[in-house]
């Protein structure tokens, strides 16, 4: 009898097993890190004009990762901001272009806005849906800027956004809206509203 029951403790035991072990090789919950599976198979990677992005620097969980972004752009050594590089994936991040930031945004925030503040605003804007705010640390100490992006409309031919930017420093906030059109592969440039 005694035989019988630790038998069938031992089957129980590889029952429960055969029934927890599956779950260990099921997809990651929604939560989990985007590595493997979730980086390659996220459509958030994907931009909202079709265009896949091998990063999102941080920016679906709500914080770009500036430095990392800084990293790239300074891996791309003599060229334009967010240049080209080899291979299918031929631009690193999504790029704001600053001939008319100032003129938008506020020659205030302009002035402190370096190449991957404007490299996170317009990977924000690429990949953001409507109404997700992403922050950032700006380039000088104690420099927060914080991105919303919103509707989507047309002018000529171009996919533009409206957004809303604020940027706090020395305990004084300043906020502006305004909308950018995409001009590229990634490229996007301030406009007047």
């Amino acid at each position: 009898m005694k035989r019988h029951r630790t038998l069938l403790a031992t089957m129980s035991l590889l029952v429960s097993a055969a029934v927890v072990a599956p779950a260990a090789f099921a997809d990651p919950p929604p939560h989990a890190p985007a590595h493997g599976w979730r980086k390659k198979h996220d459509p958030y990677y994907v931009g909202y004009t079709g265009r896949h992005w091998s990063d999102d620097y941080g920016i679906r969980d709500g914080r770009c990762d500036r430095d990392h972004v800084a990293t790239v752009l300074g891996a791309v050594a003599g060229g334009a901001i967010g240049a080209a590089v080899g291979n299918d994936d031929n631009r690193l991040v999504a790029i704001m272009l600053g001939a008319a930031l100032g003129a938008v945004v506020g020659r205030e925030i302009d002035r402190d806005m370096d190449r991957s503040d404007r490299a996170c605003f317009g990977h924000s804007l690429e990949l953001l849906e409507d109404d997700r705010r992403v922050r950032w640390d700006g380039a000088r100490s104690g420099m927060l800027y914080s991105l919303t992006p919103g509707s989507r409309f047309e002018r000529n031919d171009k996919v533009c956004r409206r957004f809303t930017l604020v940027r706090d420093f020395d305990g004084r906030q300043i906020k502006k809206n305004g909308s950018a059109c995409r001009t590229g592969d990634g490229d996007w440039q301030m406009i007047r509203s």
